[in-house]
């Protein structure tokens, strides 16, 4: 037990140093919480605030700029046939959206025309192309990676030559 020289009175009970000191504590807590937090509600308001004047309301667009509320996808629209170019191979028309590509396939070999319709076009395997060509899976596939690398080096000179003869 407390020696009574460590006993305060106050209220009518008594009370020690270290109970003293813990309602001291808990006091400082609760003050620094509450500061904590205050200042953490002035930051949210703050950001609130920077962002709702960054942003434009949907309201002054819609009233003010006449732009519509909705949109319609247009992902599965029709495209518009002027933008097809055909490619031929193994005796049937591809139409394809790429000029560039169109005219790099049509440039090639007409085997490797065909090669090339069969394996992207007709979905067939390397070893049913090969057995239609006389030759092995692992050729085919090899021969297919050779041109495809000629047709993107065939496209990426396309797209960087200028537009205009110097």
């Amino acid at each position: 037990m407390l020696p009574p020289s460590a006993i305060i009175q106050k209220g009518g009970f008594s009370m020690t140093e270290y109970e003293k000191y813990q309602e001291h504590i808990r006091h400082t807590h609760n003050a620094f919480c509450r500061i904590v937090i205050r200042h953490a509600a002035i930051d949210a308001a703050r950001s609130i605030r920077s962002r709702r004047s960054r942003e434009i309301s949907l309201d002054y667009l819609i009233d003010e700029k006449h732009y519509p509320f909705s949109t319609t996808d247009e992902y599965f629209a029709e495209q518009p046939t002027s933008g097809e170019y055909p490619f031929t191979a193994c005796g049937q028309t591809i139409l394809l959206g790429n000029p560039y590509l169109a005219a790099a396939l049509s440039s090639l070999p007409e085997m490797e025309q065909e090669m090339i319709f069969l394996y992207y076009f007709q979905r067939l395997t390397h070893k049913e192309i090969g057995e239609q060509y006389g030759r092995t899976r692992s050729t085919t596939g090899r021969r297919i990676r050779l041109i495809l690398q000629q047709l993107r080096a065939e496209l990426e000179g396309a797209h960087h030559e200028p537009a205009t003869p110097l």
